[in-house]
């Protein structure tokens, strides 16, 4: 059982499955919100244009049967002047078409954004298999559309006959009414009904989009285990990054190891840390800088390398374990330290006059004093 629901796709889509799958060209799509978008534009736009378009029309069918009796007989001026008539009916149409082709290009706008993408077209043979084809087509998905189409049918139909139900006496009026007058009211009835039914649509869209979208993220939607899989592959293996995190710090451990041999001095715990700590005046620093820090062996090995280069090494807890606690490796100590390290430096400057013969060997500094807001506790550090 544990296996079977390991296998349900019960976690939703991750940002890189969606990203997947618009690259494929999966995207939402409600091609009810597009065939409400393309009516409605035509129905918007005959009712703004209806009249310039049809005197344009009017003006072509005019131009186009009354000519010359001598255009009858010449071929090439009866296809210059059906050209011509084509034309000028194209330059009519020209302002709808462009009304279409902007809805058609705003409608994707609404749900899934426009996409370019070439793997669409590539050919899939699975498609061609009688058995995935009577699986689409006595699924649900199928069947929601057929309850879609046959609800869309019925809300046209009612719509459409209640409508021409209302508008009938007035078009039967129009019978008893002058041919041009008569053909521009009928206009005006028919675009009217056409509006009120495409408006009707509305309603199948206010239910189509959000099937469309439960359904497009419903088959995006991933098991456990793809999860986790997609975790490994995009933040890699955790045990390999543990691997280079390991690499990652034993590569610093070396570069600071080098630091040790340059250093001034090495505080200690005695054990348990080391710090070592450098002032270069000269390259313009401003405080001591810790240049290399550990724990247990590294601080053992910190105290070899200083030991090997005669770096003087000092034993004072409560500053070995400020300084561990409070200072960044490469950073440079704070104000509160100043006079313990001060202290330090000196006896170090001593030691060095005294290996030289110049002067008498300093006393190590016993009680190094560390502020109380820097001070570390021993069963703290």
């Amino acid at each position: 059982m544990s296996e079977e629901s390991d296998l349900e796709k019960t976690e939703p889509a991750s940002p890189r499955r969606l990203e997947k799958a618009r690259e494929e060209g999966q995207v939402v799509r409600s091609r009810e919100l597009g065939t409400f978008v393309m009516l409605m534009t035509g129905v918007i736009g005959l009712w703004t244009m209806g009249g310039t378009l049809g005197r344009k029309l009017n003006a072509v069918m005019h131009g186009s049967l009354a000519f010359e009796p001598a255009t009858a007989f010449d071929t090439n001026r009866m296809l210059s002047q059906f050209a011509m008539a084509i034309f000028d009916a194209l330059l009519a149409f020209m302002p709808l078409l462009l009304m279409f082709g902007v809805a058609a290009l705003v409608a994707p706008l609404a749900l899934g954004g426009w996409i370019f993408s070439t793997k669409s077209f590539m050919p899939d043979f699975k498609r061609l298999s009688p058995l995935s084809g009577l699986g689409r087509m006595f699924s649900a998905h199928s069947l929601v559309e057929l309850t879609k189409a046959i609800a869309k049918s019925a809300l046209v139909g009612c719509v459409g006959g209640w409508m021409v139900w209302r508008k009938l006496p007035e078009a039967i009026a129009l019978m008893s009414a002058p041919v041009e007058e008569a053909m521009l009211h009928t206009m005006e009835i028919v675009l009217y009904v056409c509006g009120i039914v495409a408006g009707s649509l509305l309603l199948v869209v206010a239910l189509d989009v959000p099937w469309q979208l439960w359904e497009y993220y419903k088959k995006l939607r991933m098991t456990k285990e793809e999860v986790k899989q997609e975790m490994k592959e995009t933040d890699g293996d955790p045990h390999v990054k543990g691997r280079i995190r390991q690499q990652q710090r034993a590569m610093a451990r070396r570069r600071m190891m080098t630091e040790v041999p340059k250093a001034d001095v090495v505080v200690t715990n005695p054990t348990h840390f080391a710090v070592a700590l450098r002032y270069d005046e000269k390259g313009g620093w401003n405080a001591p800088r810790v240049v290399a820090k550990g724990t247990d062996e590294v601080a053992a090995r910190i105290r070899e390398l200083a030991a090997e280069h005669r770096v003087p090494v000092l034993s004072a807890p409560p500053l070995a374990r400020a300084l561990h606690r409070h200072v960044e490796l490469g950073h440079e100590i704070p104000a509160g330290l100043y006079t313990a390290v001060a202290e330090l430096l000196a006896w170090v400057f001593q030691l060095k006059n005294w290996h030289y013969s110049y002067g008498p060997q300093p006393d190590a500094p016993s009680d190094l004093a560390v502020p109380d807001e820097l001070a570390v506790p021993e069963s703290r550090a």
